[in-house]
């Protein structure tokens, strides 16, 4: 069992078990995109998204703004 609380960085919704979630690393000019797995979500430079859609959004924003991580 997850006991942490993930939000969503995009809407700011919280979960405390967010198996459908996606796990999105930025490290210099290079995006890692991860299924949820706890281990993905507490890894260092870890961004948690509700769903595809807001995982997208961030890629999206990502590739306009020069692949620049938050």
């Amino acid at each position: 069992m997850i006991d942490t609380t993930y939000r969503c960085e995009i809407c700011g919704e919280t979960s405390e078990d967010p198996m459908s979630w996606v796990v999105i690393r930025c490290e210099a000019n290079q995006l890692t995109i991860y299924r949820w797995s706890q281990e993905a979500a507490d890894a260092p430079q870890a961004l948690h998204y509700c769903g595809q859609r807001h995982a997208q959004m961030y890629i999206s924003r990502w590739f306009e703004a020069d692949n620049e991580c938050p």
